[in-house]
């Protein structure tokens, strides 16, 4: 078995007894985030038949992706970086998700190009749940009037993303975030990654982002 393959069982294994042990029973989607790894590390993946992958350029993702979902349909493909406005257009193409709205500019775009290709995409709004100035996301005061907007103009938002703070008890800030998806009433949120999937698991996520721990380090 190919130990991307042995990786992944062994953390949905993990995931599982854990969640068990805690009487959640919703387990949540892994997506295997594949940026910067070239195809052939993520076909037996796909071979396995494991549907959901992440990437955070839209210029790799269609250079990768594009031949692969054709002929794969029932492939699901993330976008889990920062989307330039620029780059939407062709993002709405490739993508079936964006987990990276965080602006009014942003949504208004996703909406314009979704419409013109009869699409609609799943949409993830990005909180700044640490506050800090280099992240991306909104900021949890504007959370409410960004979704009203993109509401107002039919976007799919199935729920909350975030990047917690590097090197703190991920839990803290996860714990905020399934109770702000709760105040929304969302069914999906987007959370935990290599380093603190089991935290965001125990914290309602039903998505999440794994790379490294499925693919090894990058080069």
């Amino acid at each position: 078995m190919h130990s991307t393959i042995q990786n992944l069982i062994d953390i949905e294994d993990k995931i599982k007894s854990n969640l068990a042990v805690l009487a959640i029973n919703k387990l949540p989607k892994i997506i295997g985030v594949s940026k910067t790894f070239k195809m052939n590390q993520i076909l037996p993946l796909i071979n396995h038949g494991h549907i959901d992958f992440g990437e955070n350029k839209v210029q790799e993702a269609i250079e990768k992706w594009t031949k692969v979902k054709v002929n794969n349909p029932n492939i699901k493909l993330h976008m889990i970086g920062k989307l330039q406005t620029n780059k939407v257009k062709y993002a709405v193409k490739i993508f079936d998700y964006i987990h990276s709205v965080d602006s009014e500019k942003l949504a208004k775009k996703i909406s314009d190009e979704q419409i013109k290709i009869n699409k609609h995409i799943k949409i993830f709004i990005q909180v700044n749940i640490g506050d800090e100035n280099q992240k991306s996301g909104v900021a949890i005061n504007q959370l409410k009037k960004l979704v009203s907007y993109c509401k107002e103009i039919n976007l799919k938002i199935l729920g909350l993303m975030c990047i917690p703070p590097l090197d703190v008890n991920s839990s803290t800030y996860f714990k905020k975030m399934s109770l702000l998806n709760k105040d929304f009433n969302f069914s999906e949120l987007s959370m935990g990654m290599s380093s603190d999937y089991m935290q965001a698991s125990e914290n309602s996520a039903t998505f999440l982002r794994i790379g490294s721990s499925i693919f090894g380090s990058r080069s």
